[in-house]
């Protein structure tokens, strides 16, 4: 499945801004259309809502891009639940895409609930905790080193393994998306879809 973004625009000296209005929408589509050399995109995410344009008038975009074929399935990315609920209200929304992990749990508070209410996927980035729990233990987080020196497997594969186990946590599809810098990091990260941590191991996690 091919999924890609847009939304962030990168200015030439580093800086950036958002945009999401419907012309934009349009012409960002067929510009990665172009680039990917393909006629459809499985699932285009909003990369992160547009301050001067309403969530649901940017996926009634999107949604055109879906009625013409370009586009398959929609996402929402760095969204509150207020705003997964006006865009859902427009058009489906397949997955959303937010920060979530050992380090990052705010989410669990509304947006993860509400995307249990609608049938919407977690495609959580950064689940390593942007880097945190995959190099030298990070003070409070003691115990994903631990679980991990007593598995015999390395931190962040334990970050992401607890990542991986929201799913069954929360009852919904949970598709995480570690940073993979190398073909050493690859394998290390698909390794981690076998690591099953217990009871005890995800109670010592959370807390």
């Amino acid at each position: 499945m091919l999924g890609t973004k847009f939304g962030a625009i990168w200015g030439a000296d580093g800086s950036w801004s958002i945009r999401g209005d419907a012309a934009y929408v349009r012409t960002a589509c067929e510009a990665s259309l172009r680039r990917l050399g393909v006629e459809r995109i499985d699932l285009y995410y909003l990369h992160t809502p547009d301050p001067a344009v309403p969530v649901d008038e940017s996926v009634g975009a999107m949604a055109e891009l879906v009625t013409a074929g370009m586009v398959g399935h929609l996402g929402l990315s760095n969204v509150s639940a207020a705003e997964l609920r006006a865009g859902h209200a427009v058009h489906p929304i397949a997955a959303v895409q937010p920060a979530w992990s050992l380090v990052s749990r705010e989410v669990e508070a509304e947006l993860v609930p509400a995307c249990v209410e609608l049938g919407v996927a977690v495609v959580p980035y950064s689940p390593q905790g942007a880097g945190q729990l995959a190099g030298d233990p990070a003070p409070g987080y003691e115990a994903v080193w631990e679980v991990a020196r007593r598995r015999g497997v390395r931190s962040g594969q334990v970050a992401l393994a607890w990542a991986q186990q929201r799913a069954e946590v929360w009852g919904l599809p949970v598709i995480p998306i570690p940073g993979t810098t190398s073909v050493a990091h690859l394998e290390e990260n698909v390794a981690a879809l076998d690591i099953v941590l217990d009871v005890d191991e995800l109670a010592a996690l959370s807390s």
